[in-house]
């Protein structure tokens, strides 16, 4: 039985590769997240056929930035396939945006505050300004939030620190850079148990690669599934 707040990353090089993932784990996965690097590869074709023809929810995970009515137009096209959620980065101008581009569809806009791949000697390397990720984080959340996002991005270590902002009050808090107990972290730097994620505020966790890379992925899924419950 399958649990929405699991959301499996599809991060594979084709759409090939994606279906076929998405039928080995069957009725145990409701939710997908389609992200750039499959763009290329047939990515938006495979959302469709996922959620028209297999009834599944999709995260299309684009983390659009650019001048407002690029971003305006982008967002207007996505929003024409009914997909589920769509990320944007946080910046204000971006969020109102893409807020004017989903208009009155059921598609939710996430904001991306700070990529869980990212530490703080990344940040000074981009020049963004001094302070604790933490903050910034928190910063960008509730700035994002106050443009119109339907909810944020963000690590799950700064998942419990974000649900306690007034701006986050009934707003979704979707948590990447989450690796069951033992599993390798990859290029992740700030990361969570899926049950910790969820008891820090999260309301969908991201896995992609202890899942997809796991010689038995539907075994794998369930363990996480498992322990959500748990």
């Amino acid at each position: 039985m399958s649990d929405d707040r699991l959301i499996t990353a599809l991060d594979l090089p084709n759409v090939l590769d994606g279906l076929e993932l998405a039928k080995t784990l069957g009725d145990s996965v409701n939710f997908y997240k389609i992200g750039l690097g499959m763009l290329t590869g047939g990515g938006l074709a495979l959302a469709n056929e996922l959620k028209q023809e297999f009834g599944k929810r999709i995260f299309l995970d684009m983390k659009f930035f650019d001048i407002p009515a690029t971003v305006e137009a982008a967002v207007r096209g996505v929003a024409q396939f009914n997909l589920d959620f769509l990320t944007v980065h946080g910046d204000p101008h971006v969020v109102r945006a893409a807020r004017e581009g989903a208009g009155g569809s059921d598609m939710k806009i996430l904001a991306v505050t700070i990529l869980t791949s990212l530490d703080r000697d990344d940040l000074d390397a981009s020049l963004i300004k001094d302070g604790k990720i933490a903050d910034l984080v928190m910063e960008r959340a509730a700035k994002a939030l106050n443009a119109g996002a339907d909810g944020v991005i963000a690590s799950p270590q700064e998942a419990a620190m974000i649900r306690a902002l007034p701006e986050a009050h009934g707003k979704l808090i979707v948590t990447p850079g989450v690796r069951p107990a033992g599993a390798a972290h990859g290029d992740q730097k700030r990361v969570a148990t899926p049950a910790q994620a969820i008891k820090d505020g999260a309301d969908h966790i991201v896995v992609g690669r202890p899942i997809w890379q796991s010689d038995d992925p539907k075994a794998a899924a369930k363990a996480i599934l498992a322990e959500l419950r748990g």
